[in-house]
């Protein structure tokens, strides 16, 4: 294929990465809107390289013209998880679209089965139908779902894997094993603990949030020029902000917005 082909033909695999993005983010959103705990730390995506698409079909022995048909990651989302288990839970969430916005090809758990070299990863290739302005069409998507600690290693291995033409020396991949255990034993630590972090966690977005509601609650009564209301609430804020009590910060929230709301009523 010419460079002009190329282009034409990895339009359908730019526009379902980013609408694949743009859904998984969504449910992040979604939940951490509602105060729920969010299994999807952060999501990625890519499209192969021309040069990556021609080299792994090279390896595969794929003719130009089954490239759709038979290289499956072309489109690629990296969805990155805090626990082992919320990888898990986000499996689920792609079940539950099955049949409806993507159909499900087949998965891998490269966590419970992980390769020899220490790669840790849970693989989900799916079909996706996208609308194109030649009309619509189907093309084969990867999902790869993994916590940061094994994302930060893949990464490394990667790069390795570049740099020595696939052909990492001994002594150097005998080192990466042994990180990939060091990595994974990180997130059995974490996961043994997973509950005080969530809980931690929240209390910190339930105290960043109350305190963004009181400076704009002040703000706002500066603004309507309620002066001694504001030194009062500003000095009473001062007093609670170095405590770290989300308690009080949120009844100071609430004398606020109540105050607000009864001038509002008068006026």
């Amino acid at each position: 294929m010419h460079t002009t082909e190329w282009r034409k033909f990895l339009i359908p695999y730019e526009n379902a990465v980013e609408e694949l993005k743009v859904k998984f983010k969504s449910i992040r959103t979604e939940l951490r809107t509602i105060g729920e705990y969010s299994p999807i730390e952060f999501v990625t995506g890519r499209v192969k390289r021309v040069s990556s698409i021609i080299e792994k079909a090279k390896k595969l022995e794929v003719e130009n013209e089954d490239i759709a048909e038979k290289i499956e990651d072309i489109a690629g989302i990296r969805i990155m998880c805090q626990f082992v288990e919320d990888i898990y839970t986000v499996v689920d969430y792609i079940r539950e679209r099955d049949g409806s916005d993507l159909d499900i090809v087949y998965e891998k758990d490269y966590i419970t089965n992980y390769k020899e070299s220490g790669y840790r990863s849970y693989h989900i290739i799916i079909n996706y139908p996208i609308q194109t302005a030649l009309g619509p069409k189907v093309i084969l998507a990867e999902i790869q779902i993994r916590t940061l600690a094994m994302n930060f290693w893949a990464t490394i291995e990667h790069s390795l894997k570049y740099k020595y033409k696939q052909n990492i020396p001994i002594h150097i991949e005998g080192r990466i094993k042994k990180a990939a255990d060091a990595a994974f034993k990180l997130d059995q630590e974490m996961s043994g603990i997973r509950h005080e972090i969530r809980q931690a966690q929240k209390m910190f977005e339930v105290r960043s949030k109350t305190i963004s509601n009181i400076l704009r609650n002040i703000h706002a009564l500066q603004k309507a020029g309620r002066t001694k209301e504001v030194i009062e609430f500003q000095a009473q804020f001062n007093k609670v902000w170095e405590n770290t009590e989300v308690v009080d910060l949120k009844k100071l929230d609430k004398e606020i917005s109540n105050f607000i709301d009864e001038i509002d009523g008068i006026n």
